[in-house]
């Protein structure tokens, strides 16, 4: 297990402050969507650009939006990101952290390396956390993915999140805003289960070329030293879990954003 040092850089969910944890973590999260919003939505009009579509690249997307929305086309959906996405995110950082103190406990008999414990108990709960929170993820997703793309290479056009909820009610259904929900589990538990995983061991695996090794009592690593271990980590984390999810988060969109299709792909 880790040592004393490298222990005051775990998150100890009986001993979390979970207040903090909560309000911290959904605000950190909305500002990380802020800055990254635009991203997700020019990767959208990619993933259902058809072959005659005139914006084949990210910056002709970008000039299209703009040419016609100004900078609140980049944002087209935001709002009902947000509202949703807050609440799936306090289920995924339950789930994630406590079914990592399980995991953990899991593992550790089998006396694998510190490494390997971590990616096998990160990636348990990883997936866990990610097949919890699908439940309110996946029509957050329906709803936003079809306001990013509306009047877009022949989309429908909305006035508004609640507008695209009626729609869907009166077209498919309570089961409209589930539209591609295997395809969401397919495509985020493994993503979710690599991400962590990798996240978890290769952070064990940079502090032990910084010296911290697990069979000696240390001073505790710096906060900025801390910081930046788990940046690279979260890096090498993204690369890694980007590998298995673009094909499938293709699909999933394509599905998502697509009209009066559900008896076809279900």
């Amino acid at each position: 297990m880790a040592t004393s040092s490298l222990g005051q850089t775990e998150i100890n969910w009986d001993k979390l402050d979970k207040t903090k944890f909560y309000v911290l973590g959904a605000g950190i999260f909305t500002g990380v969507t802020v800055g990254l919003y635009p991203v997700s939505v020019i990767k959208t009009r990619l993933q259902v650009a058809t072959k005659d579509t005139a914006e084949k690249s990210a910056s002709s997307v970008i000039r299209g939006i703009l040419k016609t929305d100004g900078v609140p086309g980049l944002y087209r959906g935001f709002g009902t990101v947000i509202i949703g996405a807050v609440p799936a995110r306090i289920i995924f950082l339950t789930a994630l952290e406590t079914t990592k103190v399980t995991a953990f406990k899991m593992v550790e008999p089998f006396n694998f390396s510190e490494p390997t414990q971590a990616a096998l108990a990160n990636g348990i709960a990883g997936m866990a956390a990610s097949v919890c929170s699908q439940a309110v993820f996946v029509p957050i997703d329906v709803i936003s993915q079809k306001l990013m793309v509306q009047g877009y290479s022949g989309h429908e056009k909305y006035n508004g999140g609640l507008d695209v909820a009626r729609k869907i009610i009166r077209i498919d259904g309570i089961r409209g805003f589930y539209r591609g929900f295997g395809l969401s589990v397919m495509t985020y538990s493994p993503s979710s289960a690599v991400w962590w995983a990798s996240y978890g061991s290769s952070q064990r695996i940079i502090w032990r070329l910084l010296g911290q090794g697990s069979d000696r009592e240390e001073a505790a690593p710096s906060e900025s030293t801390i910081m930046l271990v788990q940046a690279t980590g979260g890096i090498i984390a993204g690369a890694t879990a980007s590998c298995i999810t673009t094909p499938l988060d293709t699909i999933k969109t394509r599905l998502q954003v697509s009209l009066n299709l559900l008896t076809v792909y279900h």
